[in-house]
């Protein structure tokens, strides 16, 4: 294909800006759960071919379908169009926020909570789980699980009460922990996760599909593992809340579980080499990498030299400045696309997500340069507790705060990014996209950059 410009009456920092929208439209379309699917999963004749695992479904008297997570719904919708009145029954649960969710004839959508876990999820598990009672030998489950499915799909460990997991999870989302920590406490507080729906479901043959929103692709983390053998411990899970300095303030039946845990009091989770996971197929079908892809062919399409970035985490306001001060070092025409998971550490009073933190910590470091774009979103549309994706900033955003009476580093101090780029218009709204495979942001170097060069010459 040839290349593809903005308008030619765009300036170099309208270009920037259209090109980078440009490539986060592209990269959320290709991140459609059912194209995923589709790619990975395939029947011919009675046989289903997963990756490369082959399945006879003459073999199996029951198919049924249970899971859950942001991409369950459209996940479920591609699995119907593909299996049809193979499916014997199904049960998946999927964000209440989601709205204009597919038709589907053998399987039910039940809604649950995120980003804590409630009530009404643990009423959801009980339902989906009710089509999986009294596993047989010749039974296939198909688990459709992505991000969110931890606190979609609880189910306390007993002596934990709902509202006590509630709490953990509240105090540990606001500490700025990664999400394999996260999910470590989660599943020692689970009697669902962390291999546990493998246990219950021997002996059927189960099948996980599985996408991935966690950096590194790990598959124990997605969802906190629901069928992945748990290489993590009580005693690990104690060490996450004593280091982010919470052990004493979770709720006592929390911590009761965690000691008896460590003690041996209580069964571990199951582990890697456990006969447990000997007819469980874990296939990865959705990462960040596809999102990744999608976002650098649409912007070299454009005429960019695209360099990627992979798995990023950490901080989200130290990666945004670090980012920023890269891109004052590229050359025009050039663009980063990283891919990835920060965290915000919560220090002030303000709202917003890690991506809109990104976008304005960057802000600081490119503000007068009218040639660079900065786009950072969520690829599920939801960036921390709020409407926004994301954001994006660029050379005059300081600038523009400032006209408006806003200080973009006091609003960073405050972690409020979310109220600083709503009053510029520069938040990223995409509504909720029913799918979920971390964070994509962009560092778009436009035009300008070579005309400024050679002036210098």
């Amino acid at each position: 294909m040839g290349e593809r410009r903005a308008p030619r009456s765009l300036t170099a920092l309208e270009a920037s800006r259209f090109h980078a929208l440009e490539a986060m439209q592209s990269c959320i379309a290709q991140v459609d759960p059912r194209k995923m699917v589709q790619g990975a999963v395939r029947l011919r004749q009675n046989t289903l071919f997963v990756g490369r695992k082959s399945f006879d479904l003459g073999s199996f008297d029951k198919l049924i379908v249970i899971g859950g997570g942001k991409a369950g719904a459209l996940t479920a919708s591609a699995i119907e169009g593909l299996l049809g009145d193979r499916i014997t029954a199904g049960r998946v649960i999927v964000p209440e926020y989601q709205e204009r969710l597919p038709a589907l004839e053998r399987m039910t959508l039940l809604k649950s909570t995120h980003p804590l876990p409630s009530s009404k999820g643990v009423a959801a598990v009980k339902e989906m789980l009710k089509v999986v009672e009294s596993p047989r030998e010749n039974d296939l489950v198909l688990c459709l699980m992505s991000g969110g499915g931890s606190s979609l799909m609880p189910m306390p460990v007993r002596g934990v009460s709902i509202l006590d997991k509630r709490r953990v999870t509240e105090a540990l989302l606001k500490s700025g922990v990664g999400i394999t920590e996260l999910n470590c406490v989660r599943k020692h507080l689970s009697a669902f996760k962390g291999g546990r729906l493998a246990e219950m479901l021997r002996p059927a043959t189960v099948i996980s599909l599985i996408v991935s929103d966690v950096v590194g692709d790990d598959l124990a983390s997605v969802a906190s593992g629901p069928t992945v053998p748990d290489g993590s411990t009580f005693a690990e899970s104690e060490g996450v809340l004593k280091r982010a300095g919470l052990w004493g303030g979770i709720p006592r039946a929390a911590r009761r579980v965690i000691e008896m845990g460590v003690a041996g009091e209580i069964p571990e989770t199951p582990k890697p080499g456990s006969p447990i996971f000997e007819r469980v197929h874990n296939v990865l079908v959705g990462s960040n990498s596809v999102a990744r892809k999608a976002a650098s062919s649409s912007l070299r399409k454009l005429g960019y030299s695209v360099s990627e970035l992979a798995d990023v985490d950490g901080e989200a306001r130290v990666f945004g400045a670090k980012l920023g001060r890269s891109a004052l070092r590229k050359a025009a025409m050039t663009a980063v696309v990283a891919g990835g998971e920060t965290v915000v550490n919560v220090r002030g009073k303000g709202r917003g997500g890690r991506n809109q933190e990104i976008a304005l910590a960057a802000s600081l470091e490119i503000a007068g340069k009218g040639d660079i774009t900065i786009l950072s979103f969520s690829t599920d549309g939801i960036d921390g507790p709020t409407d926004a994706a994301g954001a994006l900033a660029d050379g005059g955003t300081v600038q523009r705060g400032a006209q408006a009476g806003m200080s973009a580093r006091k609003f960073l101090d405050d972690n409020d990014s979310y109220s600083f780029f709503s009053k510029l218009g520069d938040l990223v709204i995409t509504g909720p996209t029913g799918t979920n495979v971390n964070d994509v942001t962009l560092a778009v170097v436009g035009p300008e950059s070579r005309r400024r060069q050679t002036r210098n010459k």
